[in-house]
């Protein structure tokens, strides 16, 4: 027994010393093979997460297996879930104590579920061999009728099984289709594209080919361009290739797999391809080898921080092949007026350098209206939320944990302690009743608001409050009570 332990130990030691760089593996094993991540308390998180200067950090929603990509809806967020067939809705934090009130499955039964986009009153996903849809109704959260699959055959499983869907501005819907192995001449022409297609799934067409596992794109709002993540191949070392951001464009091949990088031939397949290489398209920004960029949206939101208003975020999900992590966080890139993309650190703390322990890996990134920022994570099977300290909710009725925006409700800018007294006020008078069609008790006629900012101020809507009008109830509430309702209620309800 003594023997056997001491060659098992001279094996491990053999394989540190003489292992190669090229062929090295340091990740999240157990998740990356069985999807299994780990189970961290909310305070533990946020004591290593890191948000930018601007935003307050809370977690949305946690015991999320395998939480992939995400959009939000006015009835909350949804989230699929590829390793158990789901797409789930998480509901908006209405009591604002910074957390979904709660969830309910979408659809199930699925196919590895993964993209997730709306267009024309349709609920589209993409399943790693189909792209399916069902009717959905946005602001409840429902589904109707069936769900059926408007393109089938897509070539299925690999080594990138993922399938990304987007509707284009132009329309029609974009589907990613990564590659089924590290690096080699595929069968499948439509491996290692992007393809589109008509809303009801007929017009194939080869969008854009070379893009070995572009699982996260998006467009600038500012140019109108489409922007693709791609993740580089495997096995060069710790250092290259570079994974890469494309500005994909129509008819373009992007490289893979004979280049890497910008435009460098590869040693396994590029030689005696190197016209080919040449004439490939290079990438507009490289980050860091291996880091594996997915999910990426642009902001758009005038109610986040002017630094990062018109930038992407892009979630890394993290290295695998290299003999220390790295990634594994969000970053933001800035656009210069030269043509140069900055990056920049954006969410972090989900690797600790220093003992390289990991307890997250950042999959997608979506935005609301309001401006608050949705980060999915696999690994801990969690949704964050990062709201700008200058808004509290967004308008499908989430309050964070931030201020309310100064300027909007009242000449003083409100606390997140404010804001938290607003929305008790709100709940224990009742108000939700009266005034929340989804809230109000049967046979009951509610008066929605809207637009109060047009007939109010924040002083002015607290002396109504005082005195209403009948029917409506005078609430027992101090003159600073009333006041800190009135400005959460013309943030709410504008």
């Amino acid at each position: 027994m003594v023997g056997a332990i001491l060659v098992g130990v001279a094996g491990v030691a053999a394989c540190v010393v003489f292992w190669p760089d090229t062929l090295a593996v340091n990740a999240p094993v157990w998740h990356m093979v069985f999807g299994g991540g780990v189970e961290i308390a909310e305070d533990a998180a946020l004591s290593r997460l890191r948000a930018p200067a601007g935003f307050a950090l809370r977690r949305f929603a946690a015991d999320l297996e395998n939480a992939r990509f995400l959009r939000v809806v006015a009835a909350g967020v949804l989230v699929s879930q590829p390793r158990s067939g789901r797409v789930v809705l998480l509901e908006p934090d209405r009591d604002g104590d910074g957390r979904s009130d709660g969830r309910r499955e979408v659809l199930s039964g699925l196919n590895r579920p993964h993209g997730l986009d709306l267009y024309g009153g349709w609920l589209y996903v993409g399943e790693t061999d189909a792209v399916g849809r069902v009717r959905f109704d946005a602001g409840g959260g429902h589904t109707s009728g069936g769900f059926e699959r408007v393109v089938t055959a897509l070539p299925g499983g690999g080594n990138h099984w993922t399938r990304t869907i987007r509707f284009g501005p132009d329309g029609w819907l974009y589907v990613s289709v990564g590659s089924s192995c590290n690096v080699c001449w595929e069968k499948d022409r439509r491996r290692a594209s992007i393809l589109r297609y008509r809303p009801d799934g007929s017009g194939e067409e080869l969008f854009a080919t070379g893009l070995r596992n572009a699982v996260g794109f998006d467009w600038r709002p500012a140019d109108g361009q489409l922007y693709a993540t791609d993740n580089g191949r495997d096995l060069l070392g710790d250092d290259f290739p570079p994974c890469e951001l494309n500005q994909v464009v129509a008819g373009a091949f992007y490289g893979w797999p004979i280049a890497n990088g910008d435009r460098i031939v590869d040693p396994d397949l590029g030689r005696g391809q190197e016209a080919r290489v040449a004439a490939s398209i290079a990438p507009v920004h490289g980050f860091r080898a291996h880091n594996a960029p997915l999910g990426i949206t642009f902001l758009r939101s005038e109610r986040v921080p002017e630094p990062y208003r018109g930038a992407a975020l892009v979630a890394l999900h993290g290295s695998w092949n290299r003999t220390r992590k790295d990634g594994y966080k969000v970053v933001s890139l800035h656009w210069r007026p030269d043509g140069r993309i900055e990056e920049r650190d954006f969410l972090t703390g989900f690797l600790r350098p220093e003992d390289e322990d990991v307890i997250g890996r950042p999959v997608d990134v979506a935005e609301d209206d309001a401006g608050a920022i949705y980060v999915s994570d696999d690994h801990a099977g969690s949704v964050y939320r990062l709201v700008p300290r200058a808004a509290t909710a967004s308008r499908q009725g989430a309050v964070g944990e931030s201020a309310i925006p100064a300027g909007t409700a009242g000449p003083d800018a409100a606390t997140a302690e404010v804001a938290g007294r607003a929305a008790a006020l709100w709940r224990r008078h009742a108000c939700v009743a009266c005034h929340d069609p989804a809230a109000a008790e049967p046979g009951m006629v509610p008066r929605p608001l809207g637009h109060l900012s047009r007939r109010y101020t924040a002083e002015s809507l607290a002396a109504y409050l005082r005195t209403p009008n009948p029917p409506m109830p005078a609430a027992d509430m101090s003159d600073a009570e009333r006041l800190d309702l009135a400005r959460y209620l013309l943030w709410r309800y504008p």
